[in-house]
């Protein structure tokens, strides 16, 4: 199944190809914002259009009547009248109900909502969960299915750490991610309130800046992805806390102390790639020559998707140079 990068392309086909698309995906996997960030990215608006919430008068308008000419005319939402170029994310879309997808299909096929024409500039791209996801999703209208090109979203870790890493998302939630990649999305259990996804680990990182008192950690934790994922997050954590000082492994490259735990080193690597800039990439990258050649990968590969700028540093040509066989 297509990745993040890969459904990023395919939408941007469609939206150049003026072809209504439909992301379908687990809950929690990030299909609303990554329409949103693919807005953001190609610099046009985004409406978020809740098509579960809404009616089929909520799409088509209010009629009201015209006494004098003895016609009906139709007042038509204002979210569907935009200006410029952007795109209407119609999300939980196999959660609308048969009526509200029978509206959907002019706006979706023809354009138009009643007579009232859309902006050729404005792109319809929907979001939904999976039918064996147990979202309360239905069925989508066999006519109303055809008028999509519909795409499935997996989630690929890599994908995911490298928007972590822009997003501002914790340097302990990517580290432990980096360790225990199974548990950023894994198999959900229905009968569970809380459970792992993307979605939910961007929480884990909210909440851990807030600075909650440590008696209330693993709650907070155990009510947002679970009570094992939370029980491993918390252990990694304590790990992370007791780690050598990443800023004096950054001033002391060559004598600094070099784990030998696992977890320890995805935390240290993950802490040292997010220091990386064009001042620290050449004493992150001497302590990288210390430590186990698949971390140091890991290390400088974060680095690079966190700062872009380093990659034209002499430091880094270098490293790239010596590791060309290396895929990063």
């Amino acid at each position: 199944m297509p990745k993040y990068t890969e459904v990023f392309e395919y939408a941007q086909t469609c939206i150049q190809a003026h072809v209504p698309c439909l992301i379908r995906g687990a809950p929690g996997v990030g299909k609303s914002s990554l329409i949103k960030q693919l807005a953001s990215e190609m610099g046009i608006g985004f409406v978020d259009i809740r098509a579960a919430m809404l009616d089929p008068v909520d799409i088509l308008g209010i009629p009201v009547p015209n006494r004098e000419e003895r016609t009906v005319e139709w007042l038509t939402p204002d979210f569907w009248q935009q200006e410029g170029a952007g795109i209407f994310c119609l999300d939980e879309l196999a959660q609308a109900s048969p009526a509200t997808q029978k509206a959907l299909s002019q706006p979706v096929l023809d354009h138009m909502v009643g007579q009232y024409k859309l902006n050729p500039n404005w792109h319809i791209i929907a979001a939904s969960n999976l039918t064996t996801d147990r979202a309360g999703v239905g069925q989508l209208l066999s006519h109303f299915k055809n008028r999509f090109t519909h795409i499935i979203y997996d989630i690929d870790i890599e994908d995911w750490v490298r928007w972590a890493l822009k997003a501002d998302v914790m340097t302990e939630v990517i580290a432990f991610i980096r360790w225990r990649g199974e548990l950023l999305a894994p198999e959900i259990d229905h009968d569970s309130d809380a459970y792992p996804t993307p979605r939910s680990w961007e929480f884990i990182s909210d909440l851990l800046k807030t600075n909650p008192p440590k008696h209330l950690e693993y709650q907070l934790m155990q009510g947002t992805i679970g009570e094992g994922a939370a029980a491993e997050f918390k252990g990694f954590l304590n790990v992370y806390r007791d780690l050598p000082d990443p800023d004096h492994v950054i001033m002391n490259p060559d004598t600094a102390r070099v784990p030998d735990d696992t977890s320890t080193l995805y935390a240290l690597t993950g802490a040292l790639a997010q220091r990386a800039t064009v001042a620290t990439i050449g004493r992150i990258i001497q302590y990288g020559r210390r430590i186990q050649p698949e971390f140091n990968v890991i290390m400088m590969r974060d680095a690079m998707n966190k700062s872009e700028e380093i990659t034209s540093t002499r430091e880094f040509i270098t490293w790239a140079s010596d590791n060309q066989h290396i895929i990063l």
